[in-house]
């Protein structure tokens, strides 16, 4: 074999060990991915510690009590949170179903070529830029444009559906409706975002295939793209869920911060982070250690919904697998 032979087969070899360099930077990299994690997990363990550690006097002198006594009074020295469970809980809930329904249609909407691809990419500019705006300022649209806007509607379903618990209290201004619907407004473009990209991230030949089978459009999006991006899906749900959990400032403007245990959509409610955040500035020392207690069992809320969220789309990855 001549020498050009021999150049021309080391020109074109396509493997290669790696080098000096190449390996001191992958051994760089794997170190710093290893030392971002662990700074994660030190960090949270010292916001557990920290909170913990100021709410334990209030644990030690309320007891599992301070979950089930739905009271708030400083002067008393009654603390209870249960109103406060029950209206993150139930606006959480309500938010994401909204939410998700929307969200999960509008990400359908922008990656079926319902719409051309420059008119798509607006539409989904204006989404994504709808988790651009303060807190403070969709608070503030709540006020002066939800609940004047709501109040007719809320007043004929009083009038009309009275005796049915989620319309037995007429609603008068701010209450648990106008702080659902911009809670749901608030989580849209996380769940939209995310399920886009559950979506696109699907192969075109599975869409293909579906259609080789004589599907419609509807039978491919329902029974095909859907399932196969139902884990993606589903942790925008997850995702919007726990963002729905901590809003503060809107609900904290829009919602009434009222402890009180009610169906009713027209009356109102509070919320764990609203509480933090409308009676912190002004607490004791008693109603501090209290409010610390309520911020624990907040980020333990929090860290459930999230590990159950990654146990279950496990599991959904799996059945998708299978």
């Amino acid at each position: 074999m001549r020498s050009s032979d021999k150049g021309a087969d080391k020109a074109g070899v396509i493997t290669r060990p790696p080098s000096a360099g190449e390996l001191l930077a992958n051994r760089v990299f794997r170190g710093a991915a290893y030392g971002v994690g662990a700074a994660t997990l030190l960090l949270l363990a010292f916001i557990i510690v920290v909170i913990g550690g100021e709410a334990l006097p209030a644990m030690v002198r309320e007891g599992f009590g301070f979950l089930g006594r739905a009271v708030w009074s400083p002067g008393r020295g009654e603390f209870g949170i249960a109103a406060e469970i029950w209206g993150t809980l139930y606006s959480s809930i309500l938010a994401l179903i909204i939410a998700g329904v929307f969200g999960v249609a509008i990400a359908i909407f922008l990656t079926q070529d319902f719409l051309p691809g420059k008119v798509a990419v607006v539409f989904r500019t204006i989404i994504e830029m709808l988790a651009a705006i303060p807190s403070v300022v969709y608070g503030l649209w709540g006020i002066f444009v939800v609940i004047p806007a709501i109040r007719p509607t809320a007043n004929w379903l009083h009038d009309s559906f009275g005796w049915f618990p989620p319309f037995s209290t007429s609603m008068g201004g701010p209450g648990l409706a106008p702080a659902v619907i911009v809670l749901a407004i608030m989580v849209l473009p996380t769940v939209a975002a995310i399920s886009q990209d559950a979506l696109r991230l699907i192969p075109y030949k599975v869409k293909e295939a579906a259609y080789g089978m004589g599907t419609t459009r509807w039978e491919a999006i329902v029974k095909v793209m859907l399932p196969t991006a139902s884990g993606g899906i589903f942790a925008s749900l997850v995702l919007g869920f726990g963002r729905a959990l901590g809003e503060t400032m809107a609900l904290a403007m829009i919602i009434g911060n009222a402890n009180q245990i009610s169906w009713s959509l027209f009356a109102p409610a509070n919320t764990l982070a609203a509480l933090l955040a409308s009676t912190f500035p002004e607490a004791g020392d008693i109603e501090r250690g209290a409010l610390m207690y309520a911020a624990v069992v907040l980020l333990a809320l929090t860290l459930v919904v999230n590990m159950l969220g990654v146990l279950v789309m496990q599991f959904t990855s799996r059945q998708t697998v299978n």
